[in-house]
């Protein structure tokens, strides 16, 4: 018997929060549907969600409703833009902020449940390197780095990337420089990033574009929508889909990594 298709998983991450993570993750995960995935986009913010507030999404049940036992995985599922489904996270929930590692674990391990229904799952991440995103990183076979032009974004970037690479061996990180005015100015960021950690890490990383400084993302969001559904035109959706295409060619995951990883027994031969 051969073993079930992979399922591709992007962490969209920062450190820094500001940068736009959940606007990259939203919209990145449009981008992937209209070229004909199946997305699943994971708000993992746990204590304070906020794709649904920046959709205007009515959710009922969110991940605080799966942890309890209260429902499963495919019960709090919302539909969203463009075709993608949502698992919501709840806001305001301290509870939420302070998972064990069992519950992280029993999370991850929930999204089996759908595998079937997924090609790609987007994992939009808490700011910060706490635990919880830590746990959700190592859990991804991509990691996504969304910085912008400010000198704390690009030291959280560091930060992230180091702890990852030291305390995890985590080696490979995609570079995406966003709310940037040029392709020169995204490409200073990520030669600004690389300099460092040339200098201190083992890593590769690779730089994958900029989603450029567009008035039309400010106009969607307080029309609670996705640019790529409200301006498809716009500077920004056009550089979305273009990482969409990029993202549609990075080689799937084949084998397991000896660690806690979403969809884990795809990889496993049966």
């Amino acid at each position: 018997m051969s073993k079930a298709h992979p399922v591709q998983v992007i962490a969209v991450t920062g450190g820094k929060g500001g940068v736009g993570k959940s606007n990259v993750s939203v919209n990145l995960g449009i981008a992937l549907a209209q070229r004909g995935r199946r997305v699943v986009l994971l708000d993992a913010d746990l204590g304070l969600a906020n794709i649904d507030v920046l959709l205007g999404l009515k959710t009922k049940r969110n991940l605080q409703d799966v942890l309890n036992g209260d429902c499963d995985l495919r019960d709090v599922l919302v539909d969203g833009p463009g075709g993608i489904k949502i698992v919501p996270a709840s806001s305001g929930t301290q509870r939420m902020t302070q998972l064990s590692a069992m519950e992280h674990a029993g999370l991850i391990h929930a999204f089996s449940d759908i595998a079937d229904q997924i090609d790609v799952l987007i994992v939009d991440t808490a700011a910060g390197i706490s635990e919880s995103v830590v746990s959700f990183l190592r859990a991804s076979q991509e990691l996504l780095l969304v910085v912008c032009d400010e000198p704390t974004s690009i030291t959280d970037a560091y930060a992230l990337i180091k702890l990852m690479n030291r305390d995890y061996d985590t080696n490979r990180f995609r570079i995406l420089a966003n709310q940037v005015n040029t392709e020169q100015e995204g490409r200073l960021l990520y030669e600004k990033l690389t300099r460092v950690t040339e200098r201190f890490l083992d890593v590769a990383l690779q730089y994958v574009g900029i989603v450029p400084f567009d008035e039309a993302v400010k106009k969607a969001v307080r029309r609670q929508q996705a640019v790529l559904e409200a301006y498809p035109q716009a500077k920004a959706s056009l550089a979305i889909r273009a990482l969409a295409e990029k993202v549609d060619s990075w080689p799937l995951p084949s084998s397991p990594r000896g660690h806690l990883e979403f969809f884990i027994e795809r990889l496993v031969e049966v």
